[in-house]
């Protein structure tokens, strides 16, 4: 599906792999991770707590409506950020785990 972002200047640049929700995905150096991510989809993700979709609002690191997380649970400022190759993103935070013991529980 193509994102609601179209390149319109600048398509020389090199191309970077990346990772979104488990998906490959493409785009190019000096991207940031906003513009990465909606180059390939509609939203950036849903809120977390109202579920409506979002695509950023302040686009200069104020408001965190643009917050995505990396693969390791790390927040970052999809505005702000800029693509790395071989970044792996989720545009939802992966469900907490607790360690009980030797056990480690999902949580729901």
């Amino acid at each position: 599906m193509a994102g609601q972002l179209q390149r319109l200047q600048e398509l020389q640049r090199a191309m970077l792999v990346f990772e979104l929700d488990g998906e490959r995905c493409e785009a190019l150096a000096g991207d940031t991770v906003l513009t990465a991510i909606l180059t390939q989809r509609h939203r950036l993700r849903d809120n977390e707590f109202t579920a409506t979709p979002r695509a950023g609002f302040c686009m200069m690191g104020a408001c965190h409506d643009c917050i995505v997380w990396t693969a390791r649970g790390e927040r970052v400022r999809a505005c702000t950020t800029m693509l790395q190759a071989g970044m792996r993103l989720m545009t939802q935070p992966a469900p907490a785990s607790v360690s009980v013991g030797a056990a480690s529980v999902e949580a729901p």
